[in-house]
């Protein structure tokens, strides 16, 4: 038996926020409130005093890179899920742009069996909409699903053809599948390094319009509305694509969108002296993108943070601006960088913890996670929010280290991190 005492416990699905025990035996959680534990004493207790600290659900990733199989120097599902614990993620969700493409039932039963043996976070993989990411043949989604794919996407690389799209969307809605777009009209970004505006013109490098984002997630709302299909935007960067899922969702329609920290803590500006590990996909946009960004995560347009977890090591990042690849580390930073809102107002505890847990899970119907019910599997992740560090390469478990906050000062940090009542990470004192 394992009791979690004194800590400030969330569980987003019943509205708790208080501070309370929490007690697990067997991999589920047994009692959860004021006082829970009291009385329960002996050698079969183990008590873990939390106080000062945050006690929320296991977070849930919807949009990771975990390179196995096929770029194992950058990131190997070991490291990656590593790191996720580290990050208080207990399940992840990989993206198919894997080498070879996870376009088939085999590739994902072998990432679902290894994660599976290594005993970490959850792995619930996207398979590819369409075979080799090419955006023509659909892939076998019921072979997709049956193999253990919660959701298909193309990932980096936007289903350009509408009829290859409202034909994805046909064939996935029979499955219940989510449908995962990176919304790019690739027409209007061919070249393109950072976001189009004053600083790219300052860098003279060439600029990525925000329109590009905006048309595909209009065409898409309208396929979506069509037929019927579950529709998710990844990392959404502007304020005309939130104002589209704003006016779709009040519409009643079956759709949703994710944000990353890195496009809530971050502008246009951090792109000055080339630096490269804010090279990102979509590009880091100006003021107004962000603030709406913000203001949309905090009213719930937009559903959940997801870190889009990029690894790159040193051969793709430390290079000329034009040359490097696109992406950053996240998955072991999210949390002292979502702190920094709630610290500056822009969001709410409980509403951080929300987009965490039970928002992106609310999106894996048949998954249990996202909350902490008496009853329920005992996946947790304890938050210091006052813990400082600093961000070093030796102090991430990631095999790469290209985020912005490299040898920064952050604070808030993940102190303890449960699966299914299991301690997989611990911060050491």
């Amino acid at each position: 038996m394992l009791v979690l005492h004194g800590g400030r416990v969330f569980d987003p699905r019943t509205g708790l926020d208080e501070i309370a025990d929490v007690v697990i035996e067997a991999g589920r959680i047994t009692r959860i409130g004021r006082g829970a534990a009291d009385g329960l004493e002996g050698e079969q207790v183990e008590r873990r005093d939390v106080s000062g600290k945050w006690v929320a659900p296991g977070f849930v990733d919807l949009h990771v890179h975990l390179r196995e199989p096929g770029q194992e120097y950058k990131e190997d599902l070991a490291s990656g899920l590593r790191a996720a614990v580290a990050g208080g993620f207990t399940t992840v969700c990989p993206m198919p742009n894997t080498r070879p493409v996870n376009d088939t039932r085999a590739i994902t039963e072998s990432m679902v069996a290894k994660a599976k043996s290594l005993g970490l976070a959850r792995l619930l993989p996207f398979g590819a909409i369409t075979r080799g990411l090419k955006g023509a043949e659909l892939a076998e989604m019921a072979d997709l699903r049956d193999a253990g794919a919660i959701g298909v996407s193309d990932d980096g690389r936007c289903v350009m053809n509408a009829a290859v799209m409202r034909r994805a969307l046909e064939y996935a809605r029979t499955f219940d599948l989510l449908v995962t777009q990176h919304c790019e009209d690739h027409h209007l970004t061919e070249g393109a390094q950072m976001h189009e505006g004053v600083v790219s013109a300052r860098l003279g490098l060439r600029g990525w319009p925000r329109e590009a984002e905006d048309v595909i997630v209009a065409r898409d709302l309208l396929l979506a509305e069509a037929t019927g299909a579950r529709y998710h935007v990844a990392h959404i960067s502007s304020m005309g694509a939130v104002r589209l899922i704003r006016e779709a969702k009040s519409r009643g329609l079956r759709v949703s969108a994710e944000v990353t920290p890195h496009h809530l803590l971050y502008t246009e500006d951090a792109v000055l002296g080339y630096d490269t590990h804010c090279k990102v996909n979509p590009p880091l946009r100006t003021e107004e993108d962000r603030e709406a960004l913000r203001q949309a995560l905090a009213d719930g347009t937009i559903d959940c943070v997801a870190t889009d977890h990029a690894p790159h090591s040193s051969l793709e990042k430390d290079c000329e601006f034009a040359a490097a690849s696109v992406g950053i580390n996240g998955l072991e930073t999210a949390v002292p960088g979502l702190l920094e809102l709630v610290r500056g107002g822009s969001l709410s505890p409980a509403r951080l913890i929300e987009s965490l847990t039970s928002s992106p899970s609310a999106l894996l119907p048949d998954v249990e996670a996202g909350g902490l019910a008496v009853g329920g599997r005992a996946d947790v992740a304890v938050i210091d929010p006052d813990l400082r560090w600093t961000v070093e390469p030796e102090a991430l478990h990631s095999r790469c280290d290209n985020t912005p906050m490299l040898h920064h000062e952050v604070t808030g940090a993940i102190a303890l991190t449960l699966v299914e009542g299991r301690v997989v990470h611990e911060r050491p004192a």
